[in-house]
């Protein structure tokens, strides 16, 4: 049964929307095409337009990131084919043999050429079947035909936001090597060119990242050894707890133990008329007094990407985490962000 389950087709993974455009597009380039070149033939008996230009239109139209539907595998590959096979009629080995011999020919140019273009094979084999010997079918139709295919193909998938002839992408040294090495071995003709299939692994990588991230809250990346201050202590017996504890940040709860504000070295800088000697000795001003009221906070199970803007764009370096019952329960700072997010990237890394 798994040997028979390869059998059935498997799911294309595109929408309506891109069905709905690979097909007009491929009916109006062979329309467009099929019309120029009959009213280029006139009444003239010659073929006006070969049946392998479908095919073509196929790779054109429906995957124009292949490197089998680039411009140069397009004309090339079937005008070559074509030649190839009108030389092979002139053997005289039988209808048979010369079939086989023009299509594998065929092949063997298109790979030497660089321009392998699987509706070449069918070209070749159309010039077997239909007994032709002149050289010039190879450019009136199938020259013809394939030029006016690409040019339908370059207008129409720029139009439609599908890069058409495919540039490659900029190269990344060290990952176009691995990538180099990982190719070499699976020796095979890929229909994805290489630049695309980066990207896919790249993109690939990122997607499982987002969801790793999307699975990290704020309990879990979160310092749960937090120095808390009351709000009534006075100034002199906070400030050691920074330099003793190497903070920058501690949460004021008053005395239900609720959060009421967070107080920092900045806030002791800031304090009126600030002078050490004056603002830490004994009796002097209280936390209270001095704290940032307006705190940001957040819940244990907030979302690790929900607190990214937070820290980018708030300026914000220290976000305490409570309970229900306004309750420190631990700080998210930046520096356990920029931890989770390595250790995130680290994981979506390795293979699987």
């Amino acid at each position: 049964m798994a040997w028979l389950s390869a059998f059935l087709p498997g799911p294309l993974a595109i929408d309506n929307r891109e069905r709905l455009r690979v097909v007009a597009g491929a009916s109006l380039g062979i329309g467009l095409t099929a019309w120029l070149c009959h009213a280029l033939a006139g009444a003239q008996p010659s073929p006006w337009l070969v049946a392998p230009l479908g095919a073509s239109a196929v790779l054109v139209f429906a995957v124009p990131g292949s490197p089998l539907a680039q411009p140069w595998p397009v004309i090339g590959g079937n005008t070559v084919s074509a030649l190839v096979a009108v030389l092979c009629m002139q053997l005289q080995v039988g209808p048979e043999w010369t079939a086989a011999l023009a299509v594998g020919a065929a092949i063997a140019a298109m790979m030497a050429l660089r321009c392998l273009h699987p509706p070449g094979g069918a070209c070749a084999l159309l010039v077997v079947l239909n007994g032709i010997s002149d050289p010039a079918f190879a450019l009136q139709p199938v020259l013809l035909n394939s030029v006016l295919l690409v040019l339908c193909g370059m207008v129409y998938n720029q139009a439609t936001k599908r890069p058409y002839p495919h540039r490659a992408a900029a190269a990344v040294p060290a990952a176009d090597l691995d990538l180099d090495q990982v190719l070499a071995r699976y020796n095979q003709v890929l229909d994805i060119s290489r630049d695309e299939l980066r990207a896919l692994i790249e993109d690939t990588q990122l997607q499982g990242y987002q969801r790793r991230l999307a699975d990290l809250r704020a309990r879990d990346i979160m310092s749960t050894h937090i120095i808390t201050v009351a709000h009534s202590w006075p100034l002199a017996q906070a400030w050691p707890l920074f330099r003793q504890h190497k903070i920058k940040a501690m949460p004021v709860v008053d005395a239900q133990g609720e959060l009421v504000g967070i107080v920092t070295p900045a806030d002791f800088l800031r304090s009126p008329g600030f002078d050490a000697a004056a603002v830490l000795a004994p009796g002097g001003l209280q936390v209270g007094q001095i704290m940032t009221r307006s705190v940001r906070v957040v819940s244990a199970d907030r979302h690790l990407a929900e607190l990214i803007p937070v820290f980018a764009s708030s300026g914000h370096h220290h976000l305490p985490v409570i309970d229900a019952q306004q309750r420190p329960l631990g700080m998210v700072t930046q520096s356990d962000v920029v931890a989770a997010l390595s250790g995130s990237l680290l994981r979506a890394a390795q293979p699987t």
